[in-house]
């Protein structure tokens, strides 16, 4: 379509899933409208219009469930307290009077004795705790949930209060060591010392590293009490040592707690960790220097420190045994409970190394092109902006969120260092390595060890790239479905970096290019249109992202489902963004597997012809591509502008925003529902920030198993297969202060558990049909 012809609107004001009362208006899936559930009455569950006319009996039913799910906010005594990873917000109407339930002296007397010896009753012991006090088995399970957050508030203040005491005698001490090095003299000359800051030129450090030594030994004395152990001394840099890990902190590890419990997550990295502090920062430079040298090895190095994998790729994996002697651990052994994952890869691609550096040292950038890794990522400090005008020495602290698209993997918190060089024979090298000594009272379950990239220059603008990742992670709160990938290290390893950058470089090769050919229909060529459009895709794909992981900034609440396909939702409540409609937004998603290649899972969901066949909400209709912009040299990345033609009218002028991408680690089909007047703006090359969203879509794994290729009946024979993420954004009341009914929620649950039926069965058919 070319650039600068309006989109015309057809019956506009009767879209159930588009508002277009101008430009920025609210859209998104909406519950209670018309023609939603329209055809799937056989799936038995209630449309949106049954909902607003119930029977008596139901009425009542629905007035018995909206009590049962106000006493989740309170107690005996009416007070209320903080909700439980397995609960829903209670939200009220504003013009709703509110109700209350007291319990009686009895039955809190009884609840509170039962509690002491068992926190987490099951269904059979509620349920018979219910009958003997007169409650509803839900007043007693929310009771319950209530309890034990209020144990767990106590537990942490209490370990607060002790922790910020013992931080205030480091401080005390940390103060005297400082005032005590003032006043000492040199060993040498006999003269007053001077604390100088270092260079990051190796000669420099050489000179710096003298006068810095009795500074680092009493800070490294105060470190060890964080992590309670002796911490080694660090030789001279001008004196030749081995290389060595950047193993500082790993007794911090110990004390885990809360694996596989009610939520993912052992807290939020991000409001706990700050800046370092001056005392600090000496450390943190010998620590990130260290770590360099151990990259540049590491990637350099061949057998039989590495070896190839045994999943049927290229990959390279790490040879534990040699990797300890070739770099002697210097705090001890690895923790228990704790596995390492380590793996190495190399590829081209298409961007200069200069721009590839300032992309990897800026947060907002790096998150924005691994944002289907990287959920959230904050420079604390900036230790060191570079020197010549580049990133040549730069050294900032950082803290990063490392995510699988998926409910059922816990993400990955790390405080870490990035450090940025530029070496004598032109190549670069970004190093992370953590910084878990300097938070002693947090739960660390990922530990960084030395880890980036190492980037070749290479002629017309392109980049060779040699990736790293070497971590030691708990990871037994990874879902049995997910086990295997992970185990693999294709979740969080080398491979998908490098295959995420690879298609990233691409995508913004294609935002920057000019002479696009005007010979297909619908290939949108001004420029300014372009830019448009895939910033506004970018944003959808971020926030789907963002929203399907179990991230620890947000809790998931399992529903219901079989074991293997639950399906968990989480609300959000949206005022004043301009990115998306205001109100009460409920996510939903489940993961499961499906014995069919990641190819042929990706090919069908993101075929316009095939949509009809699982997509509910769009009632049966055509669906026709009115726009689309290539993003790379599969056909499958791209970003497309879809119609709805739906026999009903009300439905006839739906626009869908979608981006397929895939690479070798993954794919995605990430879509929304977008107002027409809207989009007309954004293809004039209008500013897409205020167009509201709320994505949708689907994450394509590779199951971890050893085959890749070949075709589904290969995939069935083997037991390989796809990992499949379906997940829903949906509006269900406009007004941010509403109450969350039951019934929403129920839609919501049938609406995502209709999708999974629609998808096995037509993918399964195809299978069936292909081996004919």
């Amino acid at each position: 379509m070319p650039a600068g012809i309006m989109i015309p609107a057809r019956n506009m004001s009767s879209s159930p899933m588009i508002a277009s009362n101008g430009y920025g208006s609210s859209s998104g899936l909406t519950l209670g409208q018309p023609n939603m559930m329209e055809g799937l009455h056989h799936h038995q569950f209630h449309h949106p219009l049954d909902m607003a006319h119930p029977t008596a009996s139901e009425s009542e039913l629905a007035r018995l469930q909206d009590e049962e799910f106000e006493i989740s906010t309170k107690s005996g005594s009416e007070n209320q307290e903080g909700q439980s990873g397995d609960d829903i917000p209670d939200l009220q109407r504003p013009n709703k009077k509110k109700r209350y339930h007291r319990h009686t002296q009895h039955q809190i007397q009884e609840m509170e004795a039962f509690f002491k010896e068992c926190p987490h009753p099951d269904d059979k012991q509620r349920k018979e705790l219910s009958r003997q006090l007169g409650l509803a088995p839900l007043q007693v399970k929310f009771w319950f949930q209530n309890k034990r957050t209020q144990m767990k508030t106590q537990h942490e203040r209490g370990e607060n209060t002790q922790l910020r005491a013992e931080n205030e005698k480091l401080r005390a001490d940390n103060m005297r060591y400082r005032e005590a090095l003032s006043t000492a003299s040199c060993p040498n000359c006999g003269g007053p010392t001077a604390i100088g800051e270092m260079s990051f030129d190796e000669h420099h450090l050489r000179l710096e590293n003298a006068r810095l030594r009795e500074e680092i030994d009493r800070i490294s004395a105060i470190a060890a009490k964080y992590v309670g152990k002796p911490v080694v001394n660090y030789p001279l840099l001008s004196s030749p040592a081995p290389p060595r890990p950047l193993e500082l902190g790993v007794g911090g590890f110990g004390g885990q707690s809360g694996v596989g419990g009610e939520i993912y997550g052992a807290g939020d990295l991000f409001k706990s960790i700050g800046a370092p502090t001056e005392a600090d920062k000496p450390m943190i430079i010998e620590l990130a220097v260290a770590a360099m040298e151990e990259l540049v090895r590491m990637a350099q190095m061949g057998e039989p420190l590495w070896s190839v994998s045994l999943d049927g790729t290229s990959s390279n994996v790490l040879n534990e045994d040699e990797y300890m002697k070739t770099f002697p651990r210097g705090m001890g052994p690895k923790p228990a409970g704790f596995s390492t994952e380590a793996s190495r890869e190399s590829i081209v691609v298409i961007m200069d190394h200069i721009n590839l550096v300032e992309i990897l040292m800026d947060a907002n950038q790096w998150s924005t092109v691994f944002s289907s890794i990287v959920s959230r990522a904050a420079t604390l400090e900036v230790l060191s902006t570079g020197v010549a005008g580049n990133y040549n020495g730069a050294l900032q602290v950082m803290t990063a969120e490392f995510q699988v698209p998926t409910p059922l993997v816990p993400t990955r918190e790390v405080y870490f260092v990035r450090y940025c060089k530029q070496h004598s024979d032109g190549t670069w090298a970004i190093v992370d390595v953590s910084l878990d000594h300097l938070r002693p009272s947090s739960i660390v379950r990922c530990h960084r060890r030395p880890s980036g990239c190492v980037i070749q220059e290479m002629p017309n603008g392109y980049s060779k790239v040699t990736w790293v990742e070497n971590v030691e992670v708990d990871d037994r709160g990874v879902h049995s479905l997910y086990k295997q990938l992970v185990n693999y290290g294709h979740a969080f390893g080398a491979k998908r970096w490098v295959a995420t950058l690879d298609r990233q470089c691409e995508r913004l090769t294609s935002a920057m290019a000019t002479n696009i050919p005007n010979t297909d229909v619908g290939v949108i060529t001004s420029q300014e249109g372009r830019k448009s459009m895939l910033k506004l895709a970018e944003r959808m794909v971020i926030s789907f992202c963002a929203g399907v992981s179990a991230s620890t900034a947000h809790t998931w609440t399992t529903l219901s489902g079989t074991g293997a396909d639950d399906v968990r939702v989480m609300t959000r409540k949206s005022i004043d963004d301009p990115g998306r409609p205001p109100g009460i937004v409920l996510s939903a998603a489940t993961s499961f597997w499906l014995p069919v290649l990641p190819n042929r899972v990706f090919d069908f969901l993101r075929d316009e012809n095939s949509r009809s066949e699982w997509d509910i909400l769009s009632n049966g209709g055509a669906v026709q591509e009115m726009a689309h912009i290539a993003n790379g040299r599969d056909t499958g990345n791209c970003v497309s502008l879809l119609r709805v033609n739906s026999a009903n009218s009300s439905q006839s002028n739906m626009l869908i925003l979608q981006e397929s991408c895939t690479d070798s680690a993954g794919s995605f089909v990430i879509y929304a529902p977008v107002d027409i007047v809207a989009m007309n703006v954004v293809l004039n090359g209008g500013d897409p920030d205020y167009v509201a969203l709320l994505p949708s879509g689907f994450a394509i794994l590779p199951d971890g198993s050893a085959v890749q290729g070949g075709d589904d009946q290969q995939a069935v024979g083997s037991g390989s297969g796809s990992l499949l993420t379906v997940a829903f954004q949906i509006l269900v009341d406009s007004v941010p202060t509403a109450k969350l009914s039951l019934g929403s929620v129920a839609t919501v649950n049938n609406l995502i558990a209709c999708t999974v039926e629609r998808i096995r069965a037509s993918l399964s058919c195809k299978v069936l049909n292909s081996a004919v």
